[in-house]
């Protein structure tokens, strides 16, 4: 099951799937602030793209020595993944809304959509971030990264496709849900 939005030359696309096994350019991880793999998403890309992607986050780190601050985004090799690079982000930890999570998990998004424009990337895959360990209702989070993600395309020219790989498919009906919202609000 696919959902797919064209926005002028841009397609943006909801599906479920596995982010590990997404073929655009790059996918992005939801990591943590110490880039050095652990669960979930960042788990899984670690363990398949191998230690080519742990090597660079290493260099990376050096330059942040208190880890990856929350909204920002940087970008290794994909090592064995068949995206060729990773752009690790990191999303807030929800605390109930009012700790400018709602701002730090737009600009997870927006700054991963200028890391690849930087880097020339045209296809992306995302996950649903912060959604996971971090406990950020996905009804909520949809609603945000599909605005930060929309909004930044409707700006910036480069990117061609856009996808966000659920996890489940109950992640992907409210995404859909969430992205009705926003065309019919739009129109």
């Amino acid at each position: 099951m696919e959902t797919t939005l064209g926005l002028g030359s841009i397609r943006l696309i909801l599906v479920c799937g596995d982010i590990t096994e997404q073929e655009t350019e790059a996918i992005v991880n939801a990591a943590n602030p110490g880039l050095m793999g652990g669960g979930g998403v960042d788990g899984a890309i670690h363990r398949k793209g191998g230690p080519d992607i742990l090597n660079e986050c290493k260099i990376i780190r050096k330059r942040y020595p208190d880890g990856l601050p929350a909204g920002q985004a940087v970008i290794t090799t994909g090592g064995a993944l068949k995206a060729k690079k990773v752009i690790h982000t990191v999303g807030p930890v929800w605390h109930g809304g009012n700790d400018k999570e709602p701002q730090l998990l737009a600009d997870a998004y927006k700054n991963s959509l200028k890391v690849a424009i930087e880097n020339g990337i045209k296809t992306i895959s995302f996950p649903s971030i912060s959604t996971g360990a971090y406990g950020y209702p996905v009804e909520k989070a949809s609603v945000v990264a599909l605005n930060a993600v929309i909004g930044f395309l409707e700006k910036f020219d480069g990117i061609e496709e856009v996808r966000f790989i659920l996890h489940s498919s109950h992640d992907l009906a409210i995404y859909e849900w969430a992205l009705t919202g926003i065309i019919r609000k739009a129109g």
